[in-house]
């Protein structure tokens, strides 16, 4: 394990799980290059983690999984993504789902734990289906177009289609958002169901190896217990903690950038340098360039995800904290890619080389939740209400 895996490694514990995703991460490498060249998935890589139980480690312990921090799901995942990014953030979605329902508990307590035993216990994999091409990015608060009819049976018929349905060759089930007359609802669905399908829509310039393809439904029959939830007409805003591996992942892309730039600066001597290029002045500033960016969004995420484990504020005032995380992280990402590139020069867009893959992959970020216009604006309002607020106190301090 190297220094910087090293650096936010609190117990024996952590370190024991850290160095077995590190090992699975670095045998993954070859692989995802391959994936993202021919379009493929990486099978064998879930199955390695499976093997591993890795799909259980944000179930809480009482229902037999692992039940790791935020701050142990972040590390794990930043680690994980330095090998393959795109089976990094496909098994990252599962986690965090599986983490948010058990903090929000929005669905029954029985259907909770069944579906808590079945990831512990066979391992399955779940990930939610809630974009469409009209509707745009949920968070936005764009409304479903898939739509549901219940049956005089108490049964239920879905028709509709959503995109970006990460890791569907895998999936054993589908949590999808639809419409129920006037009500926005969310159903079970398991990958067996007659009239599901998946169409191989996905042909993006990164992140290829998610396979994040169209799940299309027409006419498909769901017994009354396959709904899950009704979202109320106002959702509350709640933070969101488990959003806290896209960040992770895309860190772990920079990661992997930074030491694909430092092994090509120690192996590189053009005949007009007596030494490798790692040496030469202006290199040396652009790798101290990015440490010093990665420490800076690291320490921030880590951070964050601790006071989030401690509780050391409201939930609600820690969320605007959580999101900056995701804006930072990629900010970082993107900057520390391209110095990578520059550093490498001209081999790093070879069609072999990873970094054009990598280059490709991080500028995914821009385009996950929560989006950097809506955080951004959120932390200008805040600033806003910071000045407002000292103004109105200052005015009755003068009143009294």
């Amino acid at each position: 394990m190297n220094r910087l895996d090293e650096m936010f490694v609190m117990s024996s514990e952590q370190k024991e799980r850290l160095t077995a995703i590190g090992k699975l991460a670095d045998s993954f490498a070859s692989e995802a290059h391959r994936v993202d060249a021919e379009h493929d998935f990486a099978f064998e890589h879930i199955e390695a983690l499976r093997k591993l139980n890795y799909f259980s480690y944000t179930v809480p312990r009482e229902f037999g999984g692992e039940g790791i921090t935020l701050y142990e799901f972040v590390m794990l995942q930043e680690r994980l993504a330095q090998g393959d990014a795109a089976i990094a953030l496909g098994v990252g979605w599962h986690l965090s789902v599986m983490f948010e329902l058990n903090l929000n508990k929005p669905w029954s307590e029985a259907a909770l734990a069944a579906l808590n035993e079945q990831v512990v216990k066979q391992q399955i994999l779940v990930n939610r289906a809630a974009t469409e091409k009209a509707s745009g990015s949920p968070t936005r608060g764009g409304k479903p177009q898939t739509t549901a009819l219940q049956c005089t049976d108490g049964s239920y018929v879905l028709n509709g289609r959503k995109t970006f349905t990460t890791l569907s060759p895998v999936l054993d089930y589908f949590l999808v958002t639809a419409g129920l007359d006037e009500d926005t609802v969310e159903f079970m669905i398991p990958r067996t169901a007659d009239g599901l399908r998946i169409e191989q829509t996905w042909n993006m310039l990164g992140m290829r190896g998610t396979a994040s393809h169209d799940l299309v439904m027409e006419e498909v029959l769901l017994p009354a217990s396959a709904l899950m939830q009704v979202f109320p007409k106002k959702k509350a805003q709640l933070a969101a903690p488990h959003l806290l591996h896209i960040p992770a992942c895309y860190l772990g892309i920079a990661l992997a950038a930074r030491k694909e730039a430092i092994k090509f600066a120690y192996s590189y001597q053009p005949n007009s340098l007596s030494t490798s290029i790692i040496h030469v002045p202006h290199i040396v500033q652009q790798l101290g360039q990015i440490e010093l960016e990665l420490q800076t969004a690291r320490h921030f995420m880590y951070s964050v995800a601790a006071r989030w484990d401690q509780q050391v504020l409201p939930p609600e005032q820690l969320s605007i904290e959580l999101n900056a995380v995701k804006v930072t992280a990629i900010q970082t990402a993107l900057s520390v890619v391209d110095k990578a590139m520059r550093i490498v020069g001209a081999h790093s867009l070879a069609l072999d080389h990873p970094l054009q893959r990598m280059y490709r992959d991080v500028r995914f970020g821009l385009h996950n939740p929560p989006m950097e216009d809506a955080v951004l604006s959120m932390l200008g309002r805040l600033a806003i209400k910071d000045i407002e607020l000292e103004l109105e106190h200052k005015q009755e301090h003068e009143q009294d």
